[in-house]
């Protein structure tokens, strides 16, 4: 208990750092900004398998599935990558919902600031259940697993003129009938008084859309991870550190997100690897190394190609 406590604590300190502190002021997010960032996080995240490693190695978090630290560690660093992974698609839709909404670009990092705040306890909620669900019902491991191999086969059928259009979503039509909708933008403001009434102003509308879309991603990446552990704090740290990450990454991707078209088809191998891995895992046990190597491999591939393919197509002028 303690542990998680202190997890939590930490993040929330960060977090509190952030907002208060390093983007006290709205601003635009460089490439550059969004890029040291983006290390940053990533490099903390490797870092923290180390923590994980230490921390079984002593016992100071449970473990239920009997984990040496080593194998945490691993396990650790596949989920991650596999969040990581599915993050991409959070990257697209979140572009373009700031675009629907016309979202100034220096006010998009309060509006994923509190996305994020959001994402923590629904994700915190979403794995308490799933973990709950997988170990008192085995059979929810083949639902999930069948779940996870139906939404890799939508990905790869879908038509790419299927986009998502945040303004005609349910959501949206929602929300204006519970509260008055302003297109007007106050500033960093989620709320603006109009003529004695309280509107919700484009920034608040985005975020709710964003709050909603990151739990329907959730429903991918949630039993994508329990493929790999069931162990609680190891499926929600690896979860948090990719959510924490997610809004330097959007900054430093939004703008080239195109240049990685190729990297939906390692989304599919991803999903589908661990859905079988999920079906098939009263007849084989698929190695930790196996498993990260293969996620690790279909990522690396998928981004060498887009980049490749994007080449190619887009050859420089001389």
């Amino acid at each position: 208990m303690i542990v998680w406590i202190s997890f939590l604590a930490a993040i929330l300190l960060f977090l509190a750092l952030d907002l208060g502190v390093f983007n006290k002021t709205p601003h635009i997010i460089s490439t550059k900004e969004a890029s040291k960032w983006t290390a940053i996080w990533v490099m903390m995240s490797f870092l923290f398998s180390g923590v994980i490693y230490w921390l079984y190695s002593n016992n100071y978090v449970s473990n239920p599935d009997g984990l040496k630290p080593a194998a945490a560690s691993i396990k650790y660093i596949t989920g991650y990558l596999i969040e990581l992974s599915l993050s991409v698609d959070n990257i697209f839709v979140i572009a373009i919902i700031f675009s629907a909404f016309r979202i100034p670009h220096k006010y998009q990092h309060r509006v994923l600031f509190w996305g994020i705040m959001g994402a923590i306890v629904f994700r915190g909620l979403m794995i308490f259940f799933g973990v709950l669900l997988i170990n008192k019902f085995t059979w929810t491991a083949y639902v999930f697993g069948v779940f996870l191999i139906f939404t890799a086969m939508k990905m790869l059928f879908t038509s790419e003129d299927e986009k998502f259009e945040p303004k005609k979503s349910f959501v949206y039509k929602a929300l204006r009938k519970i509260i008055p909708v302003t297109s007007h933008i106050d500033g960093e403001h989620f709320f603006v008084k109009k003529r004695h009434i309280t509107a919700a102003t484009p920034l608040f509308v985005a975020l709710i859309v964003i709050e909603v879309m990151d739990v329907v991603f959730a429903m991918d990446s949630v039993p994508a991870i329990l493929a790999i552990t069931s162990d609680p704090f190891l499926v929600f740290s690896s979860n948090i550190f990719a959510i924490l990450g997610l809004r330097s990454m959007y900054f430093f991707l939004a703008n080239m997100i195109e240049r990685f078209s190729y990297l939906e088809y390692s989304l599919i191998a991803i999903l589908t690897f661990v859905g079988l891995k999920m079906l098939l895992h009263d007849f084989f046990e698929v190695p930790e190394w196996a498993s990260l190597a293969f996620i690790a491999i279909s990522l690396l591939i998928g981004i060498i190609v887009s980049l490749k393919m994007n080449k190619e197509e887009h050859p420089k002028k001389h």
